[in-house]
Order: structure tokens, then sequence, then C-alpha cells
């Protein structure tokens, strides 16, 4: 690595533009790296949560159930998307019954409670979406940037052997391969962040969809009293946005 051939010989013979390239592609995998990490953490924590809500049935009572639902690492409530949802129904079929006339009494407490519920499970929809733009950036612009770094250091090869007057390749190689380096570099924070972000939306997929069977048989529960399985073939409500 300390050759004329490493990275440090790249480092200390390139030029601020180089150095600024080499800054900003190291930047971005770093950045993706975190939200990588720090978004399949939440991933694993939501999976765990959507174990629990068996044993949110199989409680004697709402409040049990909601509890049932915590884990122990949930610092807030509203990190718990699914004790969220449940809240969020319970608030809205007790509002529409007990409130006094407003507008909303227009709507009957089955379209109501599906408000509610729909408007949980948007808020759950962007919280776990946050951060996969920045993989998506870091994926789709890294190769260039570092395909422009090869472009700069190749353009300079070029002038240093225009002045030198050889062009042999004991010349040209040094020089080149120190410039494609950069593309390297590019590819080793792109390929990281497109995996992680397809990723990382299947599994966003997969805990929407459990939400939105978990919010299947809320609606029941909040409007009829009793559970409705996700599987019936009877559709009462659909949380998902057409």
């Amino acid at each position: 690595m300390d050759s004329q051939f490493g990275l440090s010989h790249v480092w200390s013979q390139g030029d601020w533009i180089t150095r600024s390239v080499a800054l900003l592609l190291l930047g971005m995998s770093i950045a993706s790296w975190v939200v990588i990490v720090l978004k399949a953490l939440d991933l694993m924590r939501c999976r765990k949560q959507a174990a629990l809500t068996e044993d949110f049935w199989r409680s004697t009572d709402l409040a049990e159930g909601l509890n049932r639902l915590n884990l122990p690492k949930d610092r807030h409530p509203q990190d718990n998307f699914f004790r969220a949802l449940a809240e969020e129904g319970r608030e809205a079929a007790l509002h529409h019954r007990n409130a006094k006339a407003q507008l909303h009494d227009s709507l009957d407490v089955s379209d109501w409670v599906t408000r509610s519920l729909r408007n949980s499970i948007d808020n759950a929809t962007a919280k776990l979406q946050g951060g996969l733009a920045v993989l998506a950036t870091v994926g789709s612009t890294s190769p260039f940037i570092g395909l422009f770094g090869t472009v700069w250091g190749i353009y300079h090869a070029l002038l240093s052997i225009g002045a030198s007057g050889q062009a042999s390749i004991d010349q040209v190689a040094g020089p080149i391969g120190e410039a494609l380096i950069m593309t390297a570099f590019g590819l080793a924070v792109a390929i990281p962040a497109v995996l992680g972000n397809n990723a990382l939306v299947r599994g966003n997929k997969a805990v929407l969809g459990q939400l939105n069977s978990f919010a299947h048989d809320l609606h029941a529960y909040f409007v009829t009293g009793a559970r409705v399985h996700s599987h019936a073939k009877q559709k009462v409500v659909s949380m998902k946005k057409a």
C-alpha cells in the first residue's frame, strides 16, 4: 500500500479535486452504511413487534393487549407501529361515539376508524422509508463521481506524459492505474448502497403487509367487537391506498 501504485501514493500525488472526490466517496460510503445498519435494526424490531400481535388477541382486555405489544427496547409507544395502530383505532372509536356533533358525524364509525387506521399506517410507512432516499442517491450517483475522478486522473496523467514526451508502458501504467482506482471506489460505494436499499424495501413491504393485516383485525374489533382474521374471504376494509 506504500508503493508508488498504492493508495497513499494516489492521495499524495493527487490534487485537491482528486482528494475531494475521494473524501466525498468516503462520506457517502459511511452515510450509506449507517443507514443500512440503523434501518436493518429497525426492521428486526418491527418483526419482533409483529410477532406479538397474536399475544395481543389472547389478552382479556384492550389495556392488557396494548401492554403485550410492548418490547423492552421500545423507548416510546410511537416506536412500536403495532401499538400505535391499536391506540389510534381505540381513540378513533371512542372519539366518534362520545364526541359532540361535529363534521365527522357524517361518517359512520366504520369509515372513521378506517380513516384513523390508514393515517397511522401512512405515518409508519413514512418512518420506514426514512433514509432510503440516501441509499438511492448514493447508489445512483457514486459510480459517476468515481468516474469523474478517473477522468480527472487520466487527464493529469496525459498532461504529464505530454510534458515528459514519453508514452511507454512504464510511463502510462502507473498514472492510469491510479486514476482507475477512483472508479473502483465509486463501485465499492454504490454496490452496498443498491443492495441495501433493495433489501430494506423488501423488508418494509413485509412489515407493511403485517400492519395492514393487523389493521384489518383491529377494524373489525373496534366496529363489531369481534376479530375477523385477515385471511377471511369477506373483506371488511382495505388499509391500502388505491
